[in-house]
């Protein structure tokens, strides 16, 4: 099963390469909670867990200009 918030959203993580990132910002921009740009690097980290609802986490993806960032599937819970 997926994270999910209390209204049911589910959650996904995200990261970013930072071999491929070339820090134009538009990830900052969308979610300024989840991303920063680096001032003396001008690459892009994450903040904190990194999880987002995944339309705006797919929103991320689809509109970073160097494709860097991708989302981090929660890991399947294991039936016991």
């Amino acid at each position: 099963m997926a994270d999910e918030t209390s209204d049911g959203v589910e959650l996904v993580g995200v990261q970013v390469n930072e071999d491929t990132c070339i820090g134009a910002g538009q990830c900052e921009m969308l979610e300024e909670d989840t991303f920063y740009v680096d001032d003396d690097t001008v690459i892009a980290g994450v903040i904190g867990t990194g999880m987002l609802p995944r339309d705006r986490a797919q929103k991320v993806v689809d509109t970073c200009p160097s494709r860097a960032i991708t989302i981090v599937e929660p890991a399947a819970e294991e039936e016991q």
